[in-house]
């Protein structure tokens, strides 16, 4: 007999949830080849700390190591301290800077994959900032990270996308930033449905314009650019900007509404993966892409192909608060003791979008422990007042 849960619809309306009974997907025991796979990955916060939540970011240190380690155990990689991480919406540079050196440091210990996210949030973006300052901000970001061995994601900068008046600013300044770089970084371009403050990067409010210069930056620095992530939401743009890529130059694909293909590619070529989205799906992530290091595309489609419903419901508008999903899977799969975030952020999707990430990760097979997950979606369904 299946475990069954009374869930809420519109309306005020419960039913009867039974869930599916699907076996945890097991983790593959070989590290992954053909896909370089990083999840960008979230924070867990200090439930127990006296700092309020909109004042200041309180990590619980230990618990967020401990994740980036289930991660590496799985072969995937840490993109660390990224928009998932709640990165300019709850982690400022001082906590995300700590967090850096400590994930570099544990990464280190068991030889995992990392890299780490410049940018320039010591800004306040405004018009009062230049271009100059732009540029300081990401050199004391970027010789951070270099210092202690990392791997910089060069991330978007909001107070760029205020400062700059032409595509020219663009170029001026991460020219200057991949000249001084001491090996090849990844360039991140986030679309405004994640950040609406980075609405016309590049200088370019039409995409396919904004896409030409992001490659002129490129191609004129191409021993430079490990990759370029993009969360545009749109396969056929990331397609299009792939196969105009340098030789040697990778596309790691942000879509969290279309990575299976992106993934898998076609006969020009494939996209690797940094995704938010890993973070949730983690097991069933690298197992999809053992699989296809096996040449087995059906198993690889028929592990991935359950994961994005899930997917596209914690993407789903306003795109920013998709990382409440992220977390909230973390605390059904018992990952962290509590569903907490920085800056409050847990009460960002109703309880409604809640009750269908949970069935949606159980028909995915996501539920790694279905009576833990049951016991604490009840938990979240009674602060609700759904008994």
């Amino acid at each position: 007999m299946g475990k069954t849960i009374k869930l809420p619809r519109a309306g005020g309306e419960l039913y009867e949830y039974k869930l599916a009974g699907t076996a945890p997907i097991a983790s593959p025991s070989v590290p992954l080849q053909g896909r370089i796979a990083f999840s960008a990955v979230h924070v867990v916060c200090d439930p127990f700390a006296e700092a309020e939540p909109l004042l200041g970011a309180a990590i619980d240190w230990q618990t967020t190591m401990a994740y980036r380690h289930h991660l590496w155990s799985l072969g995937l990689g840490v993109a660390e301290a990224m928009d998932t991480a709640q990165r300019g919406m709850g982690l400022d540079w001082p906590r995300a800077k700590e967090l850096i050196g400590l994930s570099l440091k544990e990464a280190e210990s068991v030889n995992g994959k990392i890299a780490c996210g410049a940018g320039t949030d010591q800004l306040m973006p405004g018009p009062q900032v230049t271009i100059d300052e732009v540029i300081r901000a990401y050199e004391e970001q970027c010789e951070y990270i270099e210092s202690r061995g990392g791997q910089v994601i060069l991330m978007a900068s909001r107070a760029l996308a205020a400062a700059a008046k032409s595509p020219e600013d663009y170029e001026r300044v991460y020219g200057t930033i991949l000249r001084q770089v001491s090996r090849p970084v990844i360039l991140h371009w986030l679309g405004d449905m994640f950040d609406p403050a980075l609405a016309g990067y590049w200088g370019e409010r039409n995409v396919d314009a904004a896409m030409d210069v992001c490659l002129r930056i490129i191609h004129t620095h191409p021993d430079k650019v490990d990759g370029i992530k993009i969360s545009l939401l749109d396969a056929d743009k990331e397609v299009q900007m792939r196969r105009k890529l340098p030789n040697g130059v990778r596309m790691y694909t942000g879509d969290d509404f279309n990575y299976p293909e992106l993934i898998l590619g076609d006969e020009q070529g494939y996209s690797h993966a940094l995704l938010g989205i890993f973070d949730a799906i983690a097991p069933v992530a690298a197992a999809a892409i053992h699989a296809l290091d096996q040449g087995d595309i059906a198993q690889y489609r028929a592990l991935f192909n359950p994961t994005v419903p899930l997917s596209r419901h914690i993407f789903q508008r306003p795109t920013y608060a998709y990382k409440t999903g992220i977390v909230f899977m973390a605390y059904l799969n018992g990952h962290q003791s509590h569903f907490r975030m920085l800056g409050g952020a847990e009460g960002a999707r109703s309880i409604l979008h809640l009750a269908e990430l949970f069935t949606l990760a159980d028909q995915a097979g996501l539920l790694a422990k279905p009576e833990l997950a049951v016991h604490r979606m009840k938990q979240v369904l009674a602060l609700s007042g759904i008994e």
